[in-house]
């Protein structure tokens, strides 16, 4: 741990140094072997006309110092680190957050990077008082967080907005991730359903379970509300055919298309930061944090029983931890909790279309539709 090892890693040299860039490096290396290496570090730059100030190294001594003894949280780190006037705050006010270092996508780098950049710029100017970030002065901190606002939520000269250019980046790539899931379980899904006889339609059970439907989706509330969420039927007529309503809705149930409306949601539900969810809320927030591989175990376990099996939460919960469809570890008694909590919201909607009867067990019209709703979902 040297003046070398700091140029390295910042990748400029001694005399180019910044604060930041010694901060990060002393970081990088056990804290007692950076503490160790401080005073020469300290007068090297020195004798390069590259000193930085007392309250820096002070700054310096005390943060390596409270994380050799266990006393530095991450917090504490991370706002020294910011301290140094060229390091980009990891959480704005507007709760705007830096991806990982090792996560960011090439337009997070560069938008990194420029803040990096433009804060050094700031620093040079005299606008940006480290030493004074670096005692804690709250005017000064408040300042920092101004400007790195402002520069996040305004347009950079090619236009782009470096918060929204980073935010865009990270939606894509969770997109790219979930269809990438999403494929493969539908591959899997596919494969497994090729291997089983398929099943006949049950005519009758589709008209009785469609008049029923039509009826709960026409009404006010729970249910109905939730599950045109869920097709994605808001305002519009339903369809005539039974097949195609049925198929819709029971796919929406895997794959929510739309959020409940919003007419009925007063100003003081989104102020209440305590408050709880509507039933309706909570059932949907547990139909999207379902995951594809949970899908996938229920469903193939399901068509491989067919009908008459039992489908409650509990059972379906041990489908999930005994699947061999899919590649999930539910050791603990939390993980069998969370899955019977998640599928609580689906059984009730199932009893709405006909797949489960009143005792939760499986219907002809389940076996032979389910598998069908979630490979339309799927596709």
């Amino acid at each position: 741990m040297d003046l070398d090892f700091v140029c390295v890693h910042a990748g400029r040299p001694a005399d180019e140094l910044t604060r930041r860039d010694v901060a990060r490096a002393l970081l990088a290396v056990p804290s007692g072997v950076a503490l160790v290496a401080v005073p020469d570090l300290r007068r090297a730059l020195v004798a390069l006309g590259n000193p930085f100030s007392p309250r820096f190294w002070d700054s310096v001594k005390a943060t390596l110092g409270a994380i050799e003894s266990g006393s530095a949280t991450v917090g504490d780190v991370q706002r020294w680190l910011e301290s140094t006037g060229t390091e980009p705050l990891l959480l704005t006010r507007s709760f705007f957050v830096w991806p990982e270092e090792d996560e960011r996508g090439p337009v997070a780098r560069e938008m990194f990077q420029r803040l990096v950049s433009y804060l050094e710029e700031r620093v040079a100017a005299g606008e940006v008082d480290p030493d004074a970030l670096a005692v804690r002065d709250e005017r000064a901190r408040e300042a920092y967080e101004d400007l790195q606002e402002r520069w996040l939520n305004g347009p950079l000269p090619d236009g782009r907005v470096p918060g929204v250019a980073v935010s865009d980046e990270q939606d894509e790539e969770l997109f790219a991730a979930w269809d990438e899931e999403e494929a493969f379980a539908l591959g899997e899904l596919r494969r497994i359903l090729a291997e089983l006889p398929a099943p006949e339609r049950p005519a009758a059970d589709l008209r009785a379970a469609c008049a029923r439907l039509r009826e709960v989706l026409a009404g006010p509330g729970y249910p109905g509300n939730v599950l045109r969420a869920c097709a994605g039927y808001e305002g519009e007529p339903l369809p005539a055919d039974d097949e195609e309503l049925w198929m819709t809705v029971t796919a929406g149930i895997a794959g929510p298309i739309s959020d409940l409306p919003e007419d009925d949601d007063a100003p003081e539900q989104f102020t209440d930061l305590d408050g709880e969810l509507s039933h309706e809320d909570s059932v949907l927030a547990a139909l999207c944090a379902i995951h594809h591989a949970d899908w996938l175990a229920v469903v193939a376990a399901l068509a491989r029983r067919g009908p008459g099996v039992l489908a409650s939460p509990e059972r379906i919960a041990r489908f999930i931890a005994e699947s061999e469809d899919i590649d999930v570890q539910m050791d603990e008694p939390e993980d069998l909790d969370a899955a019977e909590t998640l599928f609580s919201s689906v059984t009730p909607l199932w009893a709405c279309l006909g797949i489960v009867d009143k005792s939760e067990v499986l219907t002809p019209l389940g076996y032979w539709g389910l598998p069908k709703a979630l490979e339309r979902a799927w596709s």
